[in-house]
């Protein structure tokens, strides 16, 4: 296998993971920043929360403030390596502090990743103690340093634009580009951004349980941090770095719990949008607070 350019904490699940980029790769391809400005988070015992986001950001664009096109609210229990992934709809119109309601996903262009963990704080019920921002050209390169990745589809999808062939039901094996346009597709899936968030989730389980096969060969994770400070957009320390890091490769894959936040479709200020199930949200994060577990079939 060439030179992995990731090594831990992005994507993860298992959200997740740590993503790095090799020395070619600008800088600005992803950007990890501490949500809660008190100091560095102490990541034990208790449970550490990422919000995982992938950037709508177009080319010459901000990637920290644009719109986010993926959100994944996840928890990180390093006692136990449980893992939760909350999926929150990026239409999902919601109290952004500070402003007017909006689409979730629009706090990002109003104050950046700060404003948007506080903004998905206020869903759920729970502060994400860091915020990564990546763009999606990085996760395919993530995808195919890995090796590719394994995910489980519960029915046929294509998309005329990103995958005219198609995606076939059942256990697929996925490459970077195949991975980005499974989390993406969203207008021919019947369950629309809903499904889309679920999607997203399958892919992060699929990159978490091929990251978590390769962690303990000697230096990986090492390496990954290092690459991480020279290379990454970020205001952690190195040892910060090291230890979540360290949590992320700790995820043991049969305690990944997901769930995706429902909702109902609906049109506001002429803007089709999803009114999330604030109540559900709440109870998830609650759930999972304290162990980073979610019930099972939400």
């Amino acid at each position: 296998m060439k030179a992995l350019r990731t090594g831990l904490l992005g994507a993860v699940l298992a959200t997740t993971a740590v993503v790095v980029p090799a020395p070619e790769v600008a800088p600005d391809d992803v950007a990890l920043v501490r949500a809660q400005r008190s100091g560095a988070v102490d990541l034990t015992p208790d449970v550490v929360w990422i919000l995982a986001v992938g950037s709508d950001a177009r080319p010459g664009q901000s990637m920290t403030r644009s719109r986010g096109d993926a959100l994944q609210m996840v928890g990180i229990d390093s006692r136990t390596g449980a893992a939760s992934a909350i999926g929150i709809p990026r239409d999902s119109f919601v109290a952004i502090p500070g402003h007017s309601a909006n689409r979730v996903n629009a706090a990002m262009v109003l104050g950046g990743p700060e404003l948007l963990g506080r903004t998905v704080a206020g869903m759920v019920g729970v502060q994400p103690d860091y915020v990564m921002v990546t763009r999606f050209p990085f996760f395919e390169d993530l995808v195919d340093d890995i090796g590719g990745i394994t995910v489980t589809n519960p029915r046929r999808f294509s998309d005329s634009s990103l995958k005219p062939e198609g995606f076939a039901q059942g256990r697929i094996r996925l490459n970077g580009y195949g991975a980005m346009a499974f989390a993406r597709i969203r207008k021919t899936l019947a369950g629309g951004d809903f499904a889309r968030s679920a999607n997203q989730q399958r892919v992060l389980r699929g990159i978490g349980a091929e990251i978590r096969a390769k962690a303990d060969k000697p230096g990986f994770v090492e390496r990954g941090v290092l690459s991480v400070v020279q290379h990454m957009s970020t205001d952690l320390g190195p040892g910060e770095l090291f230890r979540l890091a360290r949590a992320v490769a700790r995820v043991d894959a049969s305690r990944i719990t997901t769930c995706v936040v429902g909702g109902s479709v609906a049109t506001i200020r002429g803007m089709s949008v999803v009114r999330p199930n604030l109540t559900q949200a709440r109870r998830l994060g609650a759930a999972a607070r304290g162990d980073a577990t979610l019930p099972r079939g939400c």
